[in-house]
């Protein structure tokens, strides 16, 4: 693909460093401690290296090659080894449930949610056995939102009360994996906290950096917050400056969502890249000569600019990402020399891997890295297929009026930047579509229409935000000498204020318009495994190859790993068809059952409430996605449901399906019933008041009995222990996940 080895060096450094991640997160419960392993390698390197340097051979510098490449597998695996921070003597697994009090710091952002604040805390100490010992760990924690109760704070150190429990794996069929999200950020635990069970005992921030930057994000969000009046035009500002979208509504969300441009409300490489962009305008009009010290000075200018936004932003994660994506573009053209933007970029990731390898994991920094390697590679390409200012120029005649030539070369022009934008989004897109639809389960075809207008609308609207933020804070300093001359001064901001707003209006209104006039296009409820992500890569990598090389050999590998895929598709469709599934759902305080069929459903709440947008989207939809589902249907309650249903006496309902039988117990038994043998389940419905005997007598032991998650903890604590005492098994949906009963062919 016409990258040349020797001047990106580092490509070939961090290739092997990824794949050593990957060989850990994979296989890392079987390796020993690597550290040794890793000395020992790097020790052989090094003489291999001497000797091979006095060889006159090629053969010797290869076998010294490879062994490089070895030590760095190996180190990549050793690096997220030591990196893990569960395998530590002191981690807060090692504990339990022994755990009465723990000691804590909160390390992360508060989210603000209806009904709960949600942060992370990081452990310093436990209280086991009366002793208080050093201990560490990640712990996702919720807080009631009550009056009086403040929202916890970066640094606030808190001592509370019981253990914390294990992060739950995924509890319905398909849902995200919010666990292994989790431990990817070194988070083992999750806890409810009620306001009487934790007590703020001091402020100690983990980083005075990071809170600093904290509290200036904060600030920034006040200015907007004082002078973008609406409220969605306040939140998406906030958002799209300063990467805050608390206030950003779900509708808002979605519409951004289903048009590919939620990436306009993630402060992250495009906001940097606009700074970028303007830094380097700026100082290319400064007259004078480029010498030695001038690209000192405009590289660390750039620097500062980049890193002062980023702290100004809080620090995020993916502000970080892009600021050091960036500094090593700058440094790089600041050296003058003719590195590569593919080694640039591979010495950005190689290091921030070496700093945390669990970034490998993270959405943001994978699709990051491939869209700007897919920009730097397929952009220009693109854009050579058409060339509007040669074509509209090649229209002027001399004997046109100078209107008619001059607005010949105005539209090439302007058709030049339209087919620029075309183009970078294209580019985009291509790297990043097959992780869009593993992550996101969907693709916007209306990506193009919606980008060409919000992107540029969205990018001036930084630039006027920040503009706003400065001449708020010049104002602010001559308020402090002149407060008189100061409100007048304030004009100026509430000025740039209504320009931002407006903006901000222009291109929202648009996005929805997008979404109103297309409803179509968007290509919703895709699943593909994570194999089969790899064959799309490695496709689209071949015909990469192959139209720059130009050579039948790549393509007809690329038409193999098309068929592969294929195949994998009929497969698992074959597999799918003659399925079905009985399950109970697990979902907070509702009664819910599904029967599934091949591609096709049932969804009953036996509540007789219908399920909110909320549940369907994270507790069902993700079920349906992977089951390529076909045809979902909702049912509140029994009636019009095609599952037959009877009430056989108040409080039990026995339904049957595809010679599976269940029975509802919401209530006490009347004895009345006669005995309804061959249940698949019996589910226990809103803390049903029956003894294991009644239970016994009308259904038999050999069923086994379900808790749905209408049931409370502690009536289920209650009578789990009565019922396994009485021969019964049991599951409880709340803790175990959804019961679910399969059977095929």
């Amino acid at each position: 693909m016409e990258i040349k080895w020797a001047s990106a060096a580092a490509v070939r450094l961090v290739l092997p460093l990824m794949l050593g991640i990957l060989l850990y997160l994979y296989a890392g419960e079987m390796l020993p401690d690597l550290r040794w392993l890793v000395a020992g390698l790097a020790g052989v390197f090094l003489v291999m290296q001497l000797w091979a340097a006095r060889q006159l051979t090629p053969g010797a510098t290869d076998a010294a090659g490879l062994l490089a490449v070895l030590t760095l597998g190996v180190a990549g695996a050793a690096l997220t080894q030591q990196a893990t921070e569960s395998r530590n003597a002191h981690h807060l697994y090692r504990f339990g449930s022994r755990v009465e009090y723990y000691r804590a710091v909160v390390d992360d952002y508060t989210v603000v949610r209806p009904a709960t604040y949600a942060t992370t805390v990081r452990v310093s100490a436990v209280r086991v056995a009366g002793r208080w010992r050093p201990a560490l760990g990640g712990i996702r924690v919720s807080v009631p939102r009550e009056e009086g109760l403040a929202a916890p704070q970066y640094g606030d150190v808190w001592i509370v009360r019981g253990a914390p429990a294990p992060s739950k794996a995924p509890l319905n069929p398909g849902e995200f994996d919010y666990r292994r999200y989790l431990q990817y950020h070194q988070v083992y635990h999750q806890q409810f906290i009620h306001p009487d069970q934790f007590l703020r005992v001091a402020t100690s921030p983990p980083s005075l950096l990071r809170a600093a930057a904290m509290r200036a994000a904060r600030v920034l969000d006040g200015v907007f917050r004082q002078y973008v009046h609406a409220k969605r035009e306040y939140a998406l500002a906030s958002a799209l400056v300063l990467g805050i979208k608390d206030e950003v509504d779900q509708e808002t969300k979605q519409a951004y969502a289903n048009t590919g441009t939620t990436h306009i409300m993630a402060v992250s490489g495009l906001q940097v890249g606009l700074l970028f962009g303007a830094v380097t305008w700026l100082l290319g009009r400064l007259p004078g000569r480029r010498g030695p010290w001038f690209r000192l000075v405009t590289a660390l200018l750039g620097l500062a600019v980049i890193w002062s936004y980023a702290f100004l932003t809080g620090l995020s994660a993916s502000v970080l990402r892009a600021a050091v994506m960036f500094s090593f573009i700058i440094v790089g053209r600041a050296t003058s020399r003719q590195t590569s933007m593919y080694n640039l970029l591979a010495v950005a990731a190689f290091c921030l891997l070496c700093y945390d390898p669990y970034l490998l994991c993270d959405v943001g920094f994978q699709l990051s890295f491939l869209a700007v390697l897919s920009i730097v590679y397929l952009q220009p390409r693109i854009l050579s297929w058409l060339n509007p200012t040669a074509y509209f120029l090649s229209k002027q005649r001399p004997w046109q009026p100078k209107v008619v030539q001059k607005s010949w070369g105005w539209l090439g022009r302007f058709l030049h930047y339209v087919w620029s934008a075309t183009a970078l989004s294209l580019a985009a897109q291509v790297a990043t579509f097959p992780l869009g639809l593993y992550y996101f389960h969907q693709f916007p075809l209306s990506f193009l229409a919606s980008n060409l207008i919000a992107v540029p609308i969205s990018s001036m609207a930084v630039y006027v935000g920040l503009g706003l933020l400065t001449l708020k804070g010049l104002v602010t300093l001559v308020g402090l000498a002149l407060p008189g001359v100061a409100r007048v001064l304030d004009y100026g901001p509430q000025c740039v204020a209504y320009v931002f707003e407006w903006m901000i209006w222009l291109f929202n209104q648009y996005i929805f318009w997008v979404g109103r006039v297309m409803p179509g296009a968007l290509i919703s409820g895709i699943h593909v495994t994570t194999l089969q992500v790899w064959l799309i890569g490695a496709v689209l990598l071949l015909l990469l190859v192959f139209f720059a090389r130009k050579r039948l050999t790549w393509l007809a590998l690329a038409c193999t790993l098309v068929g592969v895929f294929a195949g994998s598709r009929v497969w698992a469709a074959y597999q799918l068809a003659p399925t079905r599934e009985l399950v109970i759902y697990s979902i907070p305080r509702r009664s819910v059952v599904g029967f599934w069929q091949g591609a096709a459903a049932e969804i009953v709440t036996v509540d007789s409430l219908p399920l909110t947008e909320t549940e369907r989207t994270y507790r069902i939809v993700p079920g349906s996605i992977r089951r390529d589902a076909r045809r979902v249907s909702y049912r509140p309650g029994w009636q019009a449901c095609p599952v037959p249903a009877v009430v056989a006496e108040p409080g039990l309902t026995l339904a049957a399906w595809q010679n599976r039988k269940l029975a509802f117990v919401s209530g006490p038994l009347s004895g009345a019933t006669a005995p309804v043998p061959g249940l698949t389940a019996v589910v226990l419905r809103r803390n049903a008041r029956v003894q294991p005997r009644q239970l016994a007598a009308v259904f038999g032991t050999a069923a086994p009995v379900v808790f749905d998650s209408s049931c409370k903890s502690w009536y289920v604590l209650r009578q789990d222990s009565l019922l396994r005492s009485a021969g019964f098994r049991t599951h409880d949906v709340t803790l175990q996940g959804a019961f679910v009963v399969s059977w095929g062919r």
